[in-house]
């Protein structure tokens, strides 16, 4: 009777074992802020990115086992690193937030909304979940003023 209760045992941790061996590290929290890069080192060996939501965050894989993260918007997605194999090395979540500067400033008329960077002077500044208007016209004047300022602009 010992010796089939050790059996079932042994065969119950052998399969726990392997199920641990197999299974990818458990997923840890990284936070980045939109509109912001986070530099992180990866696990030895990683050949391929993949970011579940890219509309959430970005990854560009860099030399030396390096990734750029990008918080591009609000919410929360994961990325994964897998080896040349396909066998996932890495398993993030992701979560981006919102800006965490001292200097942002934002203002309500009524269900409008406008936001500001006051370092020391108040400038327009363009942040996800400002009014459509708003949004619109200082992205319009970012773009003309990029586009003044590329070679052969007249």
């Amino acid at each position: 009777m010992s010796a089939m209760v050790w059996r079932r045992s042994a065969a119950a941790w052998a399969l726990l074992v392997a199920v641990v061996a197999a299974a990818p590290a458990q997923a840890d929290n990284v936070s980045v802020n939109v509109d912001q890069a986070r530099v992180m080192k990866l696990p030895d060996r990683v050949a391929t990115i993949v970011i579940g939501n890219p509309l959430i965050a970005d990854a560009t894989l860099q030399a030396g086992g390096v990734v750029v993260l990008t918080g591009k918007g609000y919410g929360s997605t994961n990325m994964l690193a897998l080896d040349r194999a396909g066998k996932i090395v890495m398993d993030h979540t992701v979560q981006v937030v919102g800006p965490a500067t001292a200097d942002l400033v934002i203002v309500y008329k009524g269900a409008e909304r406008e936001s500001y960077s006051c370092a020391p002077e108040c400038e327009r500044r363009i942040t996800l979940g400002d009014s459509t208007n708003y949004f619109n016209a200082v992205l319009g004047q970012t773009i003309a003023r990029n586009g003044s300022a590329m070679p052969g602009a007249k």
